[in-house]
Parts: C-alpha cells; structure tokens; sequence
C-alpha cells in the first residue's frame, strides 16, 4: 500500500461537480453572495434592454467586483483571469466567466447605482445586528488619481486631476477620500471624495449623509475628527444637524501628562459659544475617552483599505467616478467587516 495520497488528474467526474461544494461554509465568498442576493437591485437590471446575446446578471458582476476589491484584486483583467484560477471567484461567478471589458463597463455605468447600494448594506448589518450607529469618527486619506502627473501641465488639466501635497514632501495628483466609521464595529457608515487638500470643507457634505441615512439605523450622537476639521462654522453646522461635535481644537499629543490623564472634570462653563462648550466637553473624562476612539477606528480602516485590500489607486477617471469607486471600496470593505462580526458573533 502507497504511503501517499492518490494523485489522478485523468478519471473524470462520477456526478457533476457543484460550485457549492468547492469552499467551506464560512467562506467570505459565500457571504459575499449571501449579502447580494439580499440586496434591491433593480436600479441595474431595468437599465438593461435586453437585445442582443443574454447578458450577465449584475448580481454576478457586482459579487465579483466586491470580492475582487476585498482581496486586493481591482483590475478587470485580472477578476476575468481569477474566474479561471481561483475557486472563491468561480463560486462567485457561478462557473462563468464575464470578460474584462464586461467588468470594467459594468464598474464604469453604474457609479451611480452603487452608492445607493452601499446604504442598503447598512440596512443589512443592522437587520443581521451588526451595526447600530452612535459614535461616528471621520477622516480623510489622499489617494492617488488615475492620472499621469506629467501631463498636468497647464491649469486646466491641474485643476481636473487635483495636484495635492502629500505628507514627507511633494506633490501628486490625488483624491481626498473621506469616511466616517462607526466607533463600535469600524463599518463605515458615510463616504465621499473631495479634491479640497485640506479637511476643512468636509464636515457639511458628511453631516449631509448622516441625516440622510434611514431611521432604521439608529442615531448619531457624536461626530470625532482631529484638528483638521476644526472650524467654528463646524461646530455650529454639527449642532444644526443635531450632532455633538467633538473636533479637536489643535494637534493632541501623544502622551498626555499623568495629572492631567485622571484629573477631575472643571466645571461646565456657563457660555452660550459653541467653541467653549465643545473645548470643555473634549477636556472631560467623558470626551476624552470618546476622543481616543478616533485613532483605532477610523486610520485602522484606511490602513487595511491601502496595505491589506492594496487599493491605493483610482481605476477611473473623474470625479463623479471616483465617488463611486470609493462608495465600491469602501462597501467593499463593509460587507469583509460583516463577514468577521457575524463569525464573532457566533462564537460568543
């Protein structure tokens, strides 16, 4: 008797294989399918026609795109070759194979459409009670353009493909990616890119979102940025939108001296100025706790999103394209994030 397991790549199948038996039961790829398949997406099957050769359904496509940004695999062509090489992307194809210019079409046409998805993931993750907004921290992160920085050389094409400096020095043509995560589960719940080099003007369009955002969902209470967000028209525009905000007044230092770590709260200070008021409550045990939860919520998310998912980079063209590629990555993310407290979940 061989000691060795039998290789034989030649007797074929007693029974047709099944895709579904290919991965195992946890396997992001079947959550993947599990949440799209729960998801309204008649916004993107009514816009096709249905002339010509049948096409592929756009659950397919998106399942695939998503689980391609999850993994580190945006390029159309790429997805198209892994429909061929790797069994999570032949599940989630459902053993076909759209080509990459179907891919890269599908990305390109419904920008749109895909924003309105990502807040019907939200929607999900609550229905599945993975998520139930209070806290909500927001930053910003540079990502580069798809541009060519040589060509930018006059203000027309400087000002369509933003030219920003970058942190250690210098300048490339990027996009300022905004997102505000949820401090309890790191989903993020609003998102946006802007092509301001500073955060200053990124408040409004945030709180925008979140009074948008169904009921269902539960209440905002507080808003977290650092000091780069900081304006006194800020803090007003919070208060409007029903939101306390916590935006740091300047740059907070790493290590804050012992007394002043447990010192008691002064007391509240009898003004009607919005600046005072929030300086107090930052200088709370309280607010400094929620403080805190800024730097392991937000910058861990845009760590992954760059380093582990590896999207540092635009694949289209445009602004209005890029809001829906960051509304792509960043549901992307989401539904990766939802696979993880599900699987927590149950093992509590």
């Amino acid at each position: 008797m061989s000691r060795f397991v039998p290789v034989d790549r030649d007797t074929a199948y007693l029974l047709p294989p099944s895709v579904d038996e290919w991965l195992p039961s946890d396997h992001l790829a079947r959550f993947v399918v599990e949440v799209i398949e729960q998801l309204d997406l008649s916004e993107l099957t009514r816009q096709y026609a249905g002339r010509g050769s049948a096409a592929h359904h756009p659950a397919v496509l998106l399942g695939l795109l998503i689980y391609g940004y999850a993994n580190g695999v945006h390029s159309s062509r790429k997805i198209e070759r892994a429909t061929y090489d790797s069994v999570a992307f032949r599940y989630v194809a459902a053993n076909t194979h759209p080509d990459h210019d179907t891919l890269a079409t599908f990305r390109r046409r419904f920008v749109k459409e895909v924003e309105l998805l990502f807040v019907q993931v939200l929607v999900l993750a609550r229905e599945m009670k993975l998520l139930k907004l209070g806290h909500i921290a927001l930053d910003g992160t540079k990502i580069d353009a798809n541009a060519s920085k040589h060509r930018a050389l006059s203000w027309g094409h400087a000002h369509k493909s933003r030219i920003m400096p970058v942190s250690g020095g210098g300048f490339e043509q990027s996009y300022n990616a905004q997102a505000g995560v949820d401090t309890e589960t790191m989903m993020v719940v609003t998102r946006h890119v802007s092509q301001a080099c500073n955060d200053k003007r990124e408040i409004v369009p945030t709180l925008e979102q979140i009074v948008a955002l169904p009921a269902v969902l539960g209440e905002v209470h507080t808003l977290i940025t650092d000091n780069g967000f900081f304006s006194q028209a800020n803090i007003i525009a919070c208060r409007d939108a029903g939101v306390e905000p916590l935006l740091a007044l300047r740059r907070e230092s790493h290590h804050a001296p012992v007394l002043e770590r447990f010192a008691s709260d002064v007391p509240q200070p009898q003004t009607t100025d919005p600046v005072v008021q929030m300086a107090h409550r930052l200088g709370t045990q309280a607010g400094r706790a929620l403080y805190r939860l800024r730097k392991q919520t937000v910058e861990p998310v845009f760590g992954i999103i760059k380093r582990v998912m590896g999207w540092c980079q635009m694949s289209m063209r445009g602004l209005a394209k890029a809001q829906g590629e960051w509304s792509l990555v960043t549901m992307a993310w989401n539904i990766k994030r939802m696979h993880v407290l599900r699987v927590t979940s149950r093992a509590i």
